[in-house]
């Protein structure tokens, strides 16, 4: 008897050791058709991924996992190599991975703004003003007056490097001020954390717009009081990785994926993610706003990625209509302004 007690228990532990090593291999092996994508958290707050993933995965038969953190964390995981391909939204920190050869072939995909939102009685007095670095200003003003915290992502992300670069040409340093509190978080919670305030004090932060429309119906205590200053276009770019660097990233497919986002369809479907009837992202494929970069480097994208086509999988229809687009900064394309053929999407 007691000898089949031991021989059941070593047959239990050897199938609890073989099952543990079945679990370790599902989750340190991708799957051929895995592509890992490093994304800032906006992208996936907004809700913008879970729309425009499903079309790309149908079609490839592949599976898109999503890593989403800050843009500085997505770019160092994608210059390790651990992921496949880039979605991010600071020019500056996109070209210092560039220029080390990590990561290749930027190319704009599209933009929206940060806007600056806080309370709406606005103890700051910062309501309508233009001018960003005002703004900030008067906004340190009121926290040094113990009337006001801001909150500060605080992760590296593209929105705290912006957020860093307004308060630098404020010639303010916040850090280590009171009234500035790091969230270290993503900008859904950080969102959430404003909302909240701190103290009985009302809370101001900078967001970009697209996660502030997928979020504003349940932030009640915050309204939008600053926008339309230039240096808030936030332009959003895909990156390859190296493969030379990198020989086990799954580069084709990668490709196709930036492909995908800026085909024509992917440009309209972009143009077509709403909430609550407001647009969150414009497409820029061929048209970046100068905040992207110069002539010369959009010009060199378009050189290497072209005009790809997408024919979308069954299941999800098109229709064409012919938009006129107004104001383009440049157009690659034909060097001017045009009427093109745009999908509205249906499903």
């Amino acid at each position: 008897m007691r000898r089949g007690i031991t021989v059941l228990i070593a047959v239990l532990a050897a199938t609890t050791i073989l099952l543990s090593s079945i679990l370790v291999y599902q989750w340190t092996t991708k799957p051929e058709k895995d592509l890992i994508l490093a994304t800032t958290t906006s992208t996936y707050d907004s809700g913008l991924l879970d729309y425009m993933l499903p079309v790309f995965e149908e079609k490839y038969n592949v599976k898109v996992r999503v890593l989403s953190v800050g843009t500085g964390q997505a770019l160092e995981i994608a210059s390790r190599g651990d992921a496949d391909v880039v979605l991010v939204h600071s020019p500056e920190t996109e070209r210092l991975y560039v220029d080390s050869g990590d990561l290749i072939h930027r190319v704009p995909i599209m933009y929206n703004d940060f806007i600056v939102v806080g309370p709406p009685d606005d103890p700051a007095n910062i309501e309508g003003l233009s001018n960003v670095t005002e703004a900030f200003i008067r906004i340190a003003e009121a926290g040094e007056a113990g009337e006001i915290v801001f909150f500060s992502r605080g992760d590296d992300s593209g929105t705290h490097k912006k957020e860093l670069s307004i308060w630098d040409m404020a010639g303010i340093n916040p850090s280590g001020k009171s009234w500035y509190l790091e969230t270290g978080q993503g900008m859904g919670n950080t969102l959430i954390a404003t909302n909240e305030g701190f103290s009985g004090k009302s809370g101001y932060t900078l967001t970009d717009r697209g996660t502030w429309l997928s979020m504003k119906n349940s932030l009640d205590n915050l309204v939008v009081l600053v926008e339309g200053d230039p240096i808030l276009i936030n332009p959003y770019s895909g990156l390859l990785v190296n493969p030379e660097k990198h020989p086990e990233v799954n580069f084709d497919l990668a490709r196709k994926l930036i492909e995908y986002f800026i085909s024509d369809y992917g440009q309209q479907r972009i143009a077509n993610f709403t909430v609550g009837g407001e647009q969150l992202f414009i497409p820029c494929y061929g048209n970046a706003p100068d905040a992207w970069g110069t002539e010369e480097e959009e010009q060199a994208a378009y050189e290497y990625w072209g005009q790809p086509e997408f024919d979308p999988p069954s299941g999800f229809f098109v229709v064409l209509e012919e938009t006129s687009i107004p104001e383009f900064k440049r157009d690659i394309k034909d060097g001017k302004s045009k009427i093109i053929l745009f999908y509205s999407i249906l499903r």
